[in-house]
């Protein structure tokens, strides 16, 4: 991961990681559910917005260093674990 991408998404996750104790504070005090929910939902996006960064990032290095290797296999195996991906994704819906 480029030094760059791996610190930003350091710094996003340790947010995350706060925003979800907040979350353990709010079930302890026995807060709204629905404001409960919110900060829950508030974190899928920020993890989200993490994911995005790093598939992007893998998509810049790992697959495109696949893409222009002469290395069949290497091709197949990079662009297979994309669409694992994709596919996964989908299937949580």
């Amino acid at each position: 991961m480029q030094p760059e991408i791996k610190k930003d998404v350091h710094n996003r996750l340790k947010s995350i990681e706060g925003h979800i104790r907040g979350i353990q504070r709010m079930v302890e005090d026995d807060v709204y559910c629905v404001d409960i929910m919110k900060q829950i939902k508030a974190v899928q996006g920020a993890l989200d917005r993490v994911n995005a960064i790093i598939l992007d990032n893998h998509l810049q290095t790992c697959v495109t260093q696949a893409i222009r290797s002469d290395d069949k296999v290497y091709q197949q195996q990079i662009l297979q674990e994309v669409v694992d991906l994709f596919n996964a994704a989908h299937k949580l819906r």
